[in-house]
């Protein structure tokens, strides 16, 4: 009768490791909406919402002929080079504003004006000052970018603990080793979550750049879509957009966690 019972409990355990584990990943949350567009889908005409069966044949069809393929590949250059000029100017920004008391008299009103502007709201002035090329495009996804890497940055260099200041200069430290030694290690964290935060504004900009000025990319798929009645390719561009975010973001997570976890980020 023991043997039974531990062997139940065994089972019982390993179930709920199981859940567990389809929990963590997200597979349970992804199985939960499959199934509810797909009873949304059976009540509906297929050109309206069309199912997943429907939009994976769709996705084939995209997928076969290269455009998919090229026009993720055509968005994701772009979102990578606006993505990192923002980075590669946001982070020095931050950091000045959050050190230095009389940058961030001058600059803070500045950021906390235009981080309210949406990106798109400049498409217009990018499209007459850069063109219709990929400048205009990337110059959207700079914007994007800069304003939650710039705002974390700074959060996180305020946020820095005082005493580790001082022990510094306690230690003799100069304001440059102090800086390079306490401010940049302890605001990582804080740098890092607004370089994911940007990778998130970055792909959700593209979209609205590609719609309205590009022959090219997941955007202009998604916009084109309807002009030949072909919902189930807009449910491709959405989902490729979805996913292609969702694992960047586990991907970059994973480069975090594994590059820079000496200075706290997980």
């Amino acid at each position: 009768m023991r043997a039974g019972g531990d062997m139940a409990l065994q089972g019982k355990n390993r179930g709920n490791k199981i859940i567990g584990f389809l929990l963590k990943k997200g597979i349970v949350t992804f199985a939960l909406l499959l199934a509810v567009w797909q009873a949304a889908s059976m009540y509906n005409d297929a050109n309206f919402l069309p199912g997943p069966a429907r939009t994976l044949i769709g996705g084939w069809e995209i997928l076969k002929n290269g455009v998919l393929l090229d026009y993720v590949a055509i968005s994701f250059m772009r979102i990578f080079a606006g993505w990192s000029i923002g980075i590669v100017c946001a982070i020095p920004i931050g950091l000045a504003v959050g050190q230095f008391a009389l940058v961030r008299e001058i600059f803070e009103p500045f950021v906390n004006f235009f981080r309210f502007v949406p990106a798109i709201g400049f498409l217009t002035l990018f499209l007459m000052w850069f063109g219709v090329e990929e400048e205009s495009k990337i110059a959207i996804i700079v914007y994007a970018t800069i304003f939650p890497v710039t705002i974390n940055t700074i959060a996180g260099v305020v946020s820095i603990d005082k005493i580790k200041t001082r022990v510094a200069q306690s230690q003799g430290a100069s304001p440059f080793q102090i800086f390079y030694t306490v401010t940049v290690p302890a605001s990582a964290p804080s740098i890092f979550t607004g370089i994911r935060l940007g990778l998130s504004g970055a792909i959700v900009s593209i979209v609205a750049a590609e719609m309205l000025a590009a022959q090219s990319g997941i955007g202009y798929l998604i916009y084109t879509s309807r002009l030949y009645f072909r919902t189930d390719w807009i449910f491709v561009g959405i989902l490729t957009l979805g996913l292609s975010g969702y694992f960047s973001d586990r991907l970059l997570r994973l480069f975090g966690s594994t590059a820079l976890k000496r200075y706290g980020v997980k």
